[in-house]
């Protein structure tokens, strides 16, 4: 029996303490509210763009043709290489037109010389109708026959003109300074003056156009209210490539369609870009970034803090000051880059989640931490005592 109470006395004694300590570790071990990575938003003027298809244009484009039949004796260009104007691309056989040339010059000579036979006629004749001696019907025939004779002459001239220049047309020239494309016919080709395969296109692509297409609604838009905020000073528009990629680049807006398109409902706008290094090639497919105006007192979301309710509004998390959740919904009016232009609900100073959002919720208590950017973490590297390391990266 006094075993018992002995043993008894001594578990009491081991027990008790554990009953103190519970509520101790209980009270050292509580969580704190979870960490969340937050922005801090302020109102800002946002410059707004409008993302539009396109494709790249030559800025000139001449087809080289023939203007007279014959054979191809020559080709005097590098396919694919540039070219100026008045250089020789391609030679005709000139045979034919040598001879055209040669018999328009003796018709010339030929009616030259009539000429110089009824010019003395008639000067012989206006002598002697001075002095009576012949009558005036054979003065009247003289003066037409020299007449008749300066008429073929100019007749002459005008064909062995028409004769030269057919000979000139023998040799094909660029009429274009540009790049020339591959040549569609070779050495020994018959060509004629009515084909409509060309030989080669020149095209000028240094500057280089990208037309673009805008909704007739946007164009409306543009000329009710908002043609002044588009236009103000130099506009520069941005060129997005197929790979992803921004041209260096910029352009301006040259010209517009003054007609809307019956069967897309589009307009049709031209841009035009310097291509020094000719990275922009006709018929590549781009993306223009156009000026449409701008936003007064936006502010700059983070995408990654925006999401959609149930039904399908904008929304975002938010940290009041006793650091209390509170969702509010959004008006979004475009995107820009990895943002969200809101232009209502939300206030400067507003601080929203962008990280841990599966940690929080509407009326939930959460410890906001400020998002760094790189320039901050750097400086904090750089300085004296490390930083805390952040629970929530």
């Amino acid at each position: 029996m006094t075993h018992f109470i002995t043993f008894a006395r001594r578990a009491a004694l081991l027990i008790a303490p554990l009953f103190v300590a519970v509520p101790a570790f209980a009270q050292e071990g509580e969580m704190p509210p979870p960490a969340v990575t937050v922005v801090t938003v302020e109102q800002q003027d946002v410059d707004l763009t409008t993302t539009l298809p396109g494709r790249v244009v030559a800025s000139a484009e001449a087809e080289v043709r023939p203007q007279v039949a014959g054979i191809i004796t020559e080709r005097l260009f590098s396919e694919g290489g540039r070219v100026e104007e008045g250089d020789i691309l391609y030679k005709i056989d000139p045979a034919t037109y040598d001879a055209a040339v040669a018999q328009a010059k003796a018709a010339v000579a030929q009616a030259e010389a009539q000429v110089k036979a009824t010019r003395r006629e008639a000067d012989r004749l206006e002598t002697l109708s001075q002095r009576n001696v012949v009558s005036e019907q054979a003065l009247d025939t003289a003066v037409a026959d020299r007449d008749g004779a300066v008429a073929s002459l100019q007749a002459a001239e005008a064909q062995l003109q028409s004769a030269e220049i057919e000979l000139d047309r023998t040799v094909i020239r660029a009429r274009l300074s540009g790049e020339i494309g591959r040549s569609m016919v070779s050495p020994g080709a018959l060509v004629t003056a009515s084909q409509q395969a060309p030989l080669a296109t020149v095209r000028n692509i240094d500057p280089v156009y990208v037309d673009v297409t805008q909704s007739a609604a946007e164009i409306l838009d543009f000329r009710r209210g908002n043609r002044d905020a588009r236009t103000k000073g130099a506009q520069e528009v941005k060129l997005t490539l197929a790979d992803g990629t921004i041209f260096e680049q910029s352009g301006q807006l040259t010209a517009a369609e003054p007609v809307v398109d019956p069967l897309t409902g589009v307009v049709v706008l031209r841009i035009t870009f310097g291509n020094p290094d000719q990275l922009l090639l006709p018929g590549m497919y781009v993306q223009a970034q156009m000026p449409s105006g701008q936003a007064k007192d936006a502010f700059l979301v983070p995408q990654e803090g925006v999401s959609r309710n149930r039904r399908g509004q904008p929304t975002a998390l938010l940290v009041g000051p006793d650091g209390t959740v509170e969702q509010r919904v959004l008006t979004v009016q475009q995107d820009i880059g990895l943002n969200w232009v809101v232009t209502g609900g939300l206030q400067s100073g507003d601080r929203i989640i962008v990280d841990g959002l599966q940690k929080a919720s509407p009326g939930a208590k959460v410890t906001p931490e400020e998002r760094q950017t790189a320039d901050s973490g750097a400086e904090e590297q750089v300085g004296d005592a490390p930083a805390e390391e952040n629970p929530a990266e």
